[in-house]
């Protein structure tokens, strides 16, 4: 899939991304769910078709952090109060805690939601808020978007399918 280079382009992105996701979480059962059998976010591990969507949908909660923080004004800390961009790993097993309880139906429900947030607030920007200015760092908001939505959306659904010709 391109890069999205306009709204457009990244609402699809987002929005053929996840329903392709769902598609292959469609066919999971809650048993399945709960195997550490895929391949972890930090090397050498493994984790659950639920932590893998605890990951999803803490990036989701994340971006909108970022933008309801930016809105207001206030300072934001990149990626998470806490963690350095180079911690991301650390930070996926805090997104596992965060959802830790969580079944299947559960934390697809959330991150169902969070889609919603985050194609609405696509839906509000305008091509130059999205693209024509940075957001973070030489980053727009656009870029961010989707780095954190549709291009996870991609990987995870190409870990849930060697996952499953594995199985």
């Amino acid at each position: 899939m391109a890069v999205p280079l306009d709204k457009e382009a990244l609402l699809t992105a987002i929005q053929t991304s996840y329903q392709k996701l769902k598609g292959e979480i469609a066919h999971i059962s809650e048993d399945q769910a709960i195997k550490a059998e895929l391949e972890g976010h930090v090397k050498g591990t493994k984790m659950t078709v639920l932590n893998l969507l605890s990951y999803l949908c803490g990036w989701a909660e994340l971006v909108l952090k970022w933008e309801k923080g930016k809105k207001e004004g206030r300072p934001v800390d990149f990626p998470e109060t806490g963690y350095k961009w180079n911690e991301l790993g650390k930070l996926a097993q805090k997104f596992y805690v965060d959802y830790d309880g969580d079944n299947l139906e559960t934390i697809s429900r959330k991150l169902d939601l969070a889609v919603e947030r985050i194609l609405s607030l696509v839906k509000e920007k305008s091509n130059e808020e999205l693209y024509g200015v940075p957001w973070y760092d030489k980053w727009t908001m656009g870029r961010m978007i989707q780095f954190n939505t549709a291009s996870p959306y991609v990987n995870a659904r190409g870990r849930i399918r060697r996952w499953k010709k594995e199985g």
